[in-house]
């Protein structure tokens, strides 16, 4: 039986509509977008590498087929392969990309573009702005003796200030040089937020005029910096430093030698520790004060003291020796020299056996003489 042409077109028409019934419906590239992108670190430096975290979304109720994904930029480049297969993300879903990047292009705001092609044709383009600063991080000396001595334990203060845009984290001080021993042997600090600072203080002890070189170690991301400050030490009179200075001295010659006493004050702004005072060359201690132990003298306190020694005809000087120690246990002496005067000619020998003083007989002759014109004078007025 013939078909006719009427009954020809309904089928056709029949056909269609049921092949349409059975297609997938797929939703249009319209409905991905980018909800997010982010940034670590959040502000790069020249030559750092970076992570760029892009997260995209199917605004629509059917799958939609992504080909490839891919990161172009100057000045802010990408490290890593493009994804070349990405496949189907679902309605409603989302999907993360992930591209590691570089700054070679100097300070300023780049803007790589994220491509997406899907797969029935057309592209998504999206440009990311990433700001790229060099600013460092900033190290300042807070405290610091006014001089340095050798062996003598100073201490050292510095400050590390953020004024980046963004935080800096495994912020720490390192020392470097030769010719000083110090502790803690490294400082740390940690993260610093944006206009955030940190101080840490050392104890240095040099041991010979130098330089001491802190440097300042922090990370941006995964990426290291480092910022330097020089500190010359040169060795020189500490303001600060004990004084101990002798006054009040009294010499007295005694059997065998002489006696000196007097006060010794400390004029100093720091205390003296084990203070010892002793006669030196050309005098020779004896007992029974060859050497004197004062103790401990705080500033602007004063003790007496009294040491006894031996010294030959002719010495009309002998020097006093004052030794003292730091809070650190350094060991420092300073020297005070004492005039013997007309004491020198006149020692009273041990044991006795230089008789009196010629002064002594002559006053004694003097008085009995006036004793006895005295006595003659009585008697011959009765």
């Amino acid at each position: 039986m013939a078909v006719k042409m009427k009954d020809l077109k309904f089928l056709v028409l029949a056909l269609c509509a049921a092949l349409a019934l059975v297609s997938p419906i797929t939703a249009a590239p319209a409905d991905i977008t980018v909800v997010s992108s982010s940034l670590d670190p959040q502000v790069m430096m020249s030559g750092d590498t970076g992570t760029l975290t892009i997260v995209i979304q199917n605004n629509g109720a059917e799958p939609v087929a992504i080909q490839s994904a891919r990161l172009y930029g100057k000045g802010v480049v990408p490290t890593t392969d493009p994804y070349l297969s990405v496949g189907e993300i679902g309605g409603g879903n989302t999907k993360t990309f992930t591209f590691t990047i570089r700054a070679d292009g100097g300070e300023g705001t780049f803007y790589p573009t994220f491509v997406l092609d899907f797969r029935e044709g057309g592209s998504l383009r999206h440009p990311v702005a990433i700001q790229v600063e060099d600013t460092p991080l900033s190290i300042s000396m807070v405290e610091k003796p006014d001089a340095f001595s050798e062996g003598r334990t100073a201490g050292i203060t510095v400050m590390v200030g953020n004024p980046r845009p963004n935080a800096a984290s495994g912020v720490q001080v390192v020392p470097e040089g030769t010719g000083f021993s110090v502790t803690p042997t490294t400082g740390f600090i940690g993260g610093l937020e944006p206009d955030a600072s940190g101080s840490v203080t050392f104890n240095l002890a040099p041991e010979t005029e130098t330089d001491v070189t802190f440097r300042v170690v922090w990370r941006n991301g995964i990426n290291t910096h480092t910022t330097d400050l020089v500190l010359p030490v040169t060795f020189g009179e500490d303001k600060k430093r004990a004084n101990p200075v002798i006054t009040n001295v009294e010499v007295t010659p005694i059997t065998g030698g002489y006696r000196i006493v007097g006060d010794v004050m400390n004029a100093g702004l720091e205390s003296a520790r084990s203070v010892m005072i002793t006669p030196g060359s050309p005098a020779v201690p004896i007992d029974p004060f060859r050497v004197y132990v004062v103790g401990t003298l705080d500033p602007d306190d004063i003790s007496s003291f009294e040491v006894t020694f031996r010294a030959d005809a002719g010495v009309d000087e002998v020097p006093l020796f004052v030794e003292y120690r730091d809070d650190d246990g350094n060991l420092y002496t300073s020297t005070t020299p004492v005039g013997l005067g007309s004491t020198v000619m006149t020692p009273v020998k041990e044991g006795g056996s230089g008789g009196f003083p010629v002064l002594g007989v002559v006053l004694v002759i003097l008085i009995a003489l006036g004793v006895a014109g005295a006595i003659y004078h009585s008697w011959k007025r009765t």
